[in-house]
């Protein structure tokens, strides 16, 4: 990493107490920057920054924050034995033995900061500064995940990339994927997931993305957002701290995102399905190949450089419209960046889902659509769409949605509407929210249509425990649908379809 022990400390502020590791020659004395070492606090470069005690490195640096179950203080002891140069602390070593018994007489090089999830952001912020690839940053209410896999995987065509991994999207998964980047990466595709005002600003202070992508303007996190107006307002703070010549890529087919005509003089670059003038990279000759993807082309009104490159054939591995409006979304990225045609159709052709967003999975007797990481009133209906595709007898297990403000009731009877009218012919709605959702599915379910309600999916496994053959015939497509809170994974991880 290209940062040092003062570059943090300038960064982070607080007291900085160097008494051993820092080759300066005052070892075990108190206060090393007093006692003459400031020249080493510049020399000295760290290998990694992180939070886990288990992954800590030599000469790395841990970040002891107090969490809900862990308070990383207790584990000071034993990353000063693994060799860490610096330890960021909110607790002194006389407070930290009190509490958790490791002796004082065990620190070595220490930052102590009022917060150190803030310190944490601090240095992902001066870490970012100190880099010149260029970074992709990625919002929107529903299809953040999986056009984040597009886009890594067509820039992994012409570039070394580092992507975001699992949920680190939010304030504190966002500067950890920040402070994974490597000499070795020549460009990164970093996700930022918000839930309030001002989050992405912080985050777009961080991360200060060379190309800003929102996929669209959902009905998410109302509870603090209050309308899609709020959302719209609070996912383009990403723009906020864009570089001086970033690029701005927006999904034309959103209603919100159609209105943002300039950002900092700046015209965004659209991206969509179907023809339109106004967008840069479009999608058109869709043609489905049911649960296993599209065909589709690519049309670059002038995008390319490359000369009689206009239109472009692609296979989008990953079933569902929406999927093809991701891989549009990670051509129009491409193009940005300066990748060819032949590469952007290569890049979209590796893609693979991840699990929990669209995950197909065969089993011995059903197939699975693992979707059940998140959900929201849009990506249900996406996920009761792609349930559609199948050729076989579909069920839908659908969970409670969280977040949903004081329409929430509403937004659950209208996805169980929408499942019944789309003549899913299985409807399990589990949990509290979910019985409107019940009850809406059984006023306009057709006669061949089963319905059924579990207040908790506990009551759900029991019953597939007992007759999942009677409950889903085999050779039948699954959907797992629900908010990520609900821990539908886990009927997964019992193997109760198996």
């Amino acid at each position: 990493m290209n940062l040092t022990i003062g570059q943090i400390a300038e960064a982070c502020g607080g007291r900085l107490v160097l008494q051993r590791r820092a080759n300066c020659g005052n070892e075990g004395k108190a206060d090393g920057v007093a006692a003459g070492c400031e020249q080493s606090r510049e020399a000295y470069r760290v290998s990694s920054v992180v939070l886990d005690s288990r992954q800590v490195t030599e000469d790395g640096v841990f970040v002891a924050t107090v969490g809900e179950r862990v308070d990383g203080h207790k584990f000071i002891g034993d990353v000063f034995e693994k060799g860490v140069c610096l330890v960021v602390t909110e607790k002194t070593p006389d407070q930290v033995e009190t509490e958790h018994g490791v002796r004082a007489d065990r620190w070595g090089n220490y930052l102590l900061v009022e917060d150190t999830f803030q310190a944490l952001k601090d240095i992902a912020e001066a870490y970012r500064k100190t880099l010149s690839i260029p970074i992709v940053g990625i919002t929107g209410s529903v299809g953040k995940t999986s056009t984040k896999e597009f886009i890594a995987g067509v820039l992994s065509e012409k570039y070394n990339v580092l992507k975001t991994e699992g949920n680190f999207n939010n304030e504190v998964g966002v500067p950890l994927t920040l402070l994974r980047i490597r000499k070795t990466h020549e460009a990164a595709v970093v996700e930022m997931g918000i839930s309030d005002f001002g989050e992405m600003h912080r985050l777009s202070k961080m991360v200060r993305p060379n190309v800003c992508v929102i996929t669209n303007i959902g009905q998410c996190h109302l509870e603090n957002l209050g309308t899609r107006d709020g959302i719209l307002k609070a996912k383009t703070e990403i723009f906020d701290f864009m570089a001086d010549d970033g690029a701005i890529c927006l999904n034309r087919d959103d209603d919100k995102l159609a209105t943002v005509n300039e950002v900092k003089g700046r015209k965004p670059y659209f991206f969509g399905v179907e023809e339109g003038k106004e967008k840069s990279v479009y999608a058109t000759d869709i043609v489905s190949k049911g649960l296993w993807g599209s065909d589709a082309v690519l049309h670059f009104n002038g995008a390319l450089e490359e000369k009689g490159q206009e239109q472009l054939l692609v296979n989008v591995p990953l079933p569902g419209r929406h999927m093809v409006s991701n891989a549009a979304a990670a051509a129009c990225v491409g193009s940005v960046l300066g990748l060819t045609g032949e590469e952007i159709a290569q890049g979209v052709s590796k893609v693979a889902a991840i699990s929990g967003r669209n995950h197909l999975m065969r089993l011995p007797y059903y197939t699975l659509i693992d979707d059940c990481y998140n959900a929201n009133p849009v990506s249900m209906k996406a996920a009761i769409d792609l349930l559609q595709l199948a050729d076989t007898e579909m069920t839908a297990i659908l969970g409670d949605m969280f977040e949903l403000g004081t329409d929430s009731d509403a937004m659950h009877a209208e996805v169980g509407a929408y499942a019944a009218r789309a003549g899913i012919h299985r409807i399990y709605c589990v949990g509290e929210n979910a019985k409107h959702m019940y009850e809406a599915a059984c006023e306009v379910a057709a006669p061949y249509q089963t319905v059924l309600y579990f207040a908790t999916r506990q009551q759900l496994e029991q019953m597939l425990q007992e007759k999942r053959d009677e409950m889903i015939p085999h050779g039948s497509t699954i959907l797992l649908k629900a908010s990520h809170g609900m821990h539908f994974s886990e009927m997964i991880e019992l193997r109760i379809f198996e």
